[in-house]
């Protein structure tokens, strides 16, 4: 039975194949960002409580982290609404 790891490596592996994949079956190039920004704060999220073992430690730690990987993507999102709007 697989671990935590390679259930994590595998999801992985297949966000980054959406992240490949998708870009081109969007009809908007802002709903794509939102996707691979989204796709990308997943792909943090996991590294962040799996390879970084963030599940062990204390909620306030891992709610800082994973604001952090939410807060990023979402800057990036909307200077591309930005410049999309300019």
């Amino acid at each position: 039975m697989p671990d935590r790891l390679d259930i994590t490596w595998i999801v992985l592996i297949g966000l980054a194949l959406a992240t490949i994949l998708l870009p081109p079956l969007m009809p908007r190039p802002l709903l794509g960002n939102a996707v691979l920004l989204s796709l990308a704060a997943v792909k943090g999220r996991r590294i962040a409580l799996d390879f970084m073992d963030l599940r062990a430690v204390p909620a306030l730690w891992r709610g800082l982290v994973g604001a952090w990987i939410i807060i990023v993507p979402l800057f990036a999102w909307l200077a591309s609404a930005v410049i999309a709007l300019i």
